[in-house]
């Protein structure tokens, strides 16, 4: 029997591989989305939400060029945040709560509405491979499915292992088998790996919590939509609560290091070190008199709680232990243990920009599998690794976003260049040019790119232009009035702290001043109390950070210089004079695409810079 053929193979069906199947989809090519399970498609089976500090710019980015992340989000939101307010706007990111069941509902219906996408429920055993190329893949029970690439997005499945206390067992999540023949293979092809560790906190049964011995939070009122094509969020809400280790916890845990696999020696992976577990955080900080611990709602129709900041690898009975010093949590009942998994990771420095492997061609990576941890970078590789895999099949050039556009180019770039020595995350403070990058102005960054590869529709475009013509007309309203030192105008200022005005001045010069705001300029009738929240917000953005967004505008110029400043494929370096072995090495592992990409990898100084311009102009 013939084996099928179809375009792209997707293993894996967590968000990396849910935005690489509908990218590839989208596009016009036939997908098969392999999972173990089709019921925990888009499962979230850690932190129940969406966004954060640095976290929230991908999701923006991500729907921005017509991801799903973001839809099924707000589809599945209970409590909305912006975090970092007390900062300027390059770092304040949204963050969602969101109902566990319900985003990956959203989610599977999303992937199963699409025309061109089959999910199919079996485990991949290995992959085809003739000449260096991939060409399929055969599944557990030796079925082989030919495809013309292969994304793999596997999670914390290649040879993962789970553990709780002393008891180690085979697991790519808890309750699912791990991924072993796959990862045997990858490490056969040559492919260099290493090992990482992650863990996920206990969860607990919601009526069994004394929430009256905690802080409430409830959240923002107003909820800002992730997506585009999301009109508003309207639907229940539901309140996380804040309590704190005690001193009784701490003493818990050191009295019990030598039963975490952690600080036994059982398990070898890195951890991450910015999100530590209880056991690293009491072991590291011990000054430290407590930690936070907040109770965050799973859904709204399941009383289950995820204890964020209780994360360990502890025994059963040490987890219930320690949940009994935690105030709030005396009589709280165990519903899920926490544990520690380890697992195989491809080092990102074998991935072209694209996240094509360089070992093996028509491979493509993306997640977990690279390195990283977290939804939100997971799901932004799985858009770009299904989109350049569909433009390398259609016979179109790669799609490559610089550090200067996109938070995923600095990610991917990261990735690429430095590669990963504990599980990458995404904060603004990786970005150079995060005033350019911010939040609000993702879809301006974005959307026309996203048009220009089919995932985003005409109409998305038509209204981003509506909103920047408002805003310009606005300003150039602004411009032309003029505002006099009336008596309203200098008791407001003077109210703020401010020196009051003795002359007639534009309304762009008395929003400049750092104590004016743009509600006080519709307070005084100079703007149109019509005017929605969001072009408020980019009005004053627009004018306050002027010298500073122009400044980077000018940065960000003079580094596309070096990044257009392409690199052969097939250049020589051990035919570039000047360059150390070390170097030489360095430069054969990672095979940057352009100058800008050398400069950025480790140990690259600027006369090893000079002679690669001078072997590049000798041709």
């Amino acid at each position: 029997m013939k084996r099928p053929e179809i375009d792209i193979i997707v293993v894996g069906a967590g968000h990396a591989g849910c935005e690489a199947a509908l990218a590839c989809a989208r596009m016009g090519l036939s997908v098969w989305l392999y999972t173990l399970s089709a019921d925990t498609i888009g499962l979230m089976p850690c932190n129940p939400s969406i966004g954060g500090l640095g976290k929230g710019h991908l999701v923006r980015e991500i729907d921005a060029l017509g991801g799903e992340m973001g839809r099924a989000a707000d589809a599945s939101c209970i409590q909305y945040k912006i975090l970092g307010t007390s900062k300027g706007p390059a770092v304040q990111g949204s963050r969602m709560q969101c109902d566990r069941l319900e985003y990956s509902l959203a989610m599977k219906s999303a992937v199963e509405k699409e025309p061109n996408l089959l999910v199919r429920q079996e485990m991949v055993d290995s992959l085809l491979i003739k000449e260096r190329v991939c060409l399929g893949i055969r599944e557990r029970s030796g079925y082989e499915v030919s495809s013309q690439a292969v994304v793999l997005a596997t999670g914390t499945f290649l040879d993962g292992v789970i553990h709780v206390g002393q008891v180690s067992y085979g697991a790519g999540r808890a309750g699912e088998f791990p991924a072993q023949g796959l990862a045997s293979q990858l490490k056969r092809l040559g492919l260099p790996w290493g090992r990482f560790k992650t863990g996920t906190p206990p969860r607990v049964k919601g009526a069994t919590v004394n929430f009256a011995l905690m802080t409430e939070d409830p959240g923002d009122d107003f909820i800002r939509p992730f997506s585009l094509r999301t009109s508003r969020v309207s639907r229940p809400v539901r309140s996380c609560f804040r309590t704190y280790t005690s001193k009784l916890t701490h003493d818990i845990v050191r009295g019990n290091l030598l039963r975490s696999p952690l600080y036994s020696g059982t398990i070898k992976g890195t951890p991450a070190r910015y999100c530590p577990s209880l056991e690293d955080k009491v072991a590291r900080f011990p000054d430290r008199e407590r930690h936070p611990v907040v109770a965050e709602p799973e859904g709204l129709h399941t009383s289950e709680l995820y204890l964020k900041g209780l994360g360990n690898s502890l025994p059963p009975e040490v987890q219930t232990e320690l949940l009994r010093s935690v105030p709030g949590l005396e009589e709280a009942e165990i519903v899920r243990p926490a544990y520690a998994i380890e697992y195989d990771f491809i080092h990102p420095t074998n991935l072209r920009l694209t996240l094509e492997s360089r070992t093996i061609a028509r491979l493509y990576l993306a997640g977990q599998i690279n390195g990283t941890s977290g939804y939100e970078e997971a799901g932004a590789q799985g858009l770009l690794a299904g989109i350049n895999a569909a433009l390398a099949i259609m016979g179109k050039g790669p799609f490559i976003l610089d550090r200067s556009e996109a938070y995923i180019g600095v990610m991917v770039d990261d990735l690429v260049t430095r590669g990963v020595s504990e599980p990458y995350r995404m904060f603004t403070s990786r970005a150079e040019y995060r005033l350019l990058l911010r939040e609000d102005n993702a879809a301006e960054r974005l959307l026309r790119k996203g048009q220009a590869l089919g995932l985003v529709p005409s109409h998305l475009v038509d209204e981003l232009e509506t909103k920047l013509r408002m805003l310009e007309n606005n300003l150039r309203l602004l411009e032309g009035i003029r505002v006099k030192p009336t008596a309203k105008v200098n008791d407001l200022i003077r109210s703020r702290g401010g020196r009051e005005i003795i002359e007639a001045m534009s309304g762009i010069r008395l929003l400049k001043r750092p104590e004016i705001s743009v509600e006080d300029l519709v307070h005084l009738g100079i703007l149109d109390s019509g005017l929605d929240a969001e072009l408020r917000s980019q009005i004053e953005i627009r004018l306050k950070y002027e010298g500073y967004i122009d400044r980077q505008i000018r940065e960000a110029n003079q580094f596309q210089k070096m990044e257009k400043a392409i690199i052969p494929e097939d250049i020589d370096y051990d035919r570039v004079q000047g360059l150390s072995r070390e170097l030489r090495e360095r430069l054969k592992s990672v095979r940057p695409h352009s100058l800008g990409q050398v400069s950025r990898i480790p140990g690259i100084t600027p006369a090893a810079l000079s002679a690669l311009m001078v072997r590049m102009r000798a041709g």
